[in-house]
């Protein structure tokens, strides 16, 4: 019962009363509500945070992380890396678990959208070390994907989501689904 009220505790700490932007060298997306913000935070596994059931390593790359916010505590979300392609800051961020790094990204806390600590991890610095870019997410891709060569952005060339397209359909609903979706809309 006191993790759940510390995790409510956590979740609620607003990030606003803090200027996170100073020395943020993070570049715009263009996000509704985005700031930048470059602070220190501890990497954690949010499971074993809420409820204690810790797992080696933050889960060896099967859960997300998050990060733990030094200066008021609060668990900050990291739901996507410096790419374009809303991928891997679990990825970015899961060799640093239980360490304390530097990030600098775009928040995006605003109550009115249901967004609270959403993260968007640009640079990535551990203690004492340089600055990293958060972008290894394309290159494990890569590097699982050998075959999945070509032009384009890597998810019309993931063999998963061929395979899932094949099956199912753009939509899921199946090819005859999709073709009714096409014709009506293109």
């Amino acid at each position: 019962m006191i993790r759940l009220a510390l995790a409510a505790a956590l979740l609620a700490a607003p990030a606003a009363a803090q200027d996170f932007s100073a020395m943020s060298e993070a570049k715009t997306w263009n996000l509704y509500a985005e700031v930048p913000a470059r602070f220190t935070a501890r990497v954690a596994d949010p499971v074993c945070e809420l409820t204690g059931q810790c797992a080696a390593d933050c889960g060896t790359g099967q859960r997300q992380v998050v990060l733990i916010r030094d200066a008021d505590d609060a668990m900050v979300f990291p739901l996507k890396n410096s790419q374009a392609a809303f991928t891997g800051a679990a990825v970015e961020l899961a060799p640093f678990c239980g360490q304390t790094v530097e990030v600098d990204g775009l928040l995006i806390d605003d109550p009115d959208i249901g967004a609270t600590n959403v993260y968007l991890v640009q640079r990535i610095r551990p203690e004492g070390g340089a600055w990293l870019r958060a972008n290894q997410w394309t290159k494990d891709w890569a590097a699982r994907n050998p075959d999945a060569t070509g032009k384009g952005p890597w998810f019309r060339r993931d063999p998963r989501i061929i395979s899932e397209i094949e099956a199912e359909g753009y939509l899921g609903l199946g090819e005859e689904a999709d073709a009714a979706f096409i014709a009506d809309w293109f």
